[in-house]
């Protein structure tokens, strides 16, 4: 186990550590922006219909909606991302990491479009109409660089069981207990038997039910938002002239990206 940390640890220095890497992811998506465009702008409109379920059809192929494909992929963010990326973002690079967050979420947008759009034209369908998709499919038939589309995977799967689920059940444990004294083995164990009985239902079930819970998810998360800005109007201008007086400081972008 201590040989397999060793290997992340210096894995990371030439990745997620790297002065290069987050203008790296940056920089990949300013280059789509320009090169697409602006698609974020220019098909906002359409992506409001699309997953509005205009263009839904009853044989349509694969096994989820257009919402229910969005509820799925937005089931991973809601809470981490915006609540725990954002107080990291904050913690390391100060108010200026919110302008970098912005940028990095602004010019990502084009990047995951990029991403998804590959996935569905280079997706595998099976003789039972099973769908498969995913950058490692693409690398593999369009790229033809089958060890990179193996390396994916190995490090998605890897991925999956760290900063795919253990923040995400970390946070609600230690809430938890700080909060009411529930013991974090108590919160994991209720937890686990509560996702067991969505995932074995297979993909249909997990976006049946992403599909109730993350709309409900999204829209405490904006109220509550609304409700500390309106508490707070006095300072809204303060704190913009925070964000802008210090962007150009390196940890502020560092802690923007890693924070995004």
């Amino acid at each position: 186990m201590n040989a397999f940390n060793n290997l992340i640890l210096w894995l990371d220095q030439f990745l997620g550590s790297a002065a290069y890497f987050p203008w790296l992811l940056l920089g990949t998506g300013f280059f789509f922006t320009i090169y697409l465009k602006f698609p974020q702008i220019r098909f906002f409109k359409h992506a409001i219909k699309v997953v509005s379920g205009k263009y839904d059809k009853d044989d349509d192929k694969g096994d989820t909606s257009h919402f229910g494909a969005l509820t799925t992929a937005l089931s991973g963010t809601v809470g981490t991302g915006n609540i725990g990326g954002v107080g990291l973002a904050l913690f390391l690079g100060g108010p200026a990491a919110l302008f970098w967050m912005w940028a990095t979420a602004f010019f990502g947008m084009t990047t995951k479009f990029v991403e998804v759009t590959l996935s569905h034209k280079y997706r595998d369908v099976d003789s039972e109409g099973k769908i498969a998709g995913g950058p490692m499919y693409y690398m593999e038939k369009k790229l033809n660089m089958k060890w990179l589309a193996v390396m994916f995977s190995i490090a998605v799967i890897v991925s999956s069981f760290g900063s795919g689920n253990m923040p995400q059940i970390n946070s609600i444990a230690a809430g938890l207990n700080e909060t009411f004294g529930i013991k974090p083995m108590l919160t994991g164990a209720v937890l686990s038997v509560l996702l067991l009985m969505v995932i074995v239902g297979g993909i249909k079930r997990i976006v049946t039910f992403t599909e109730a819970i993350v709309p409900t998810m999204a829209l405490i998360y904006i109220i509550g938002a609304l409700g500390v800005i309106f508490y707070n109007l006095e300072n809204i201008i303060p704190s913009f002239l925070m964000i802008f007086s210090d962007i150009m400081n390196g940890s502020a972008a560092t802690g923007g990206f890693l924070g995004a």
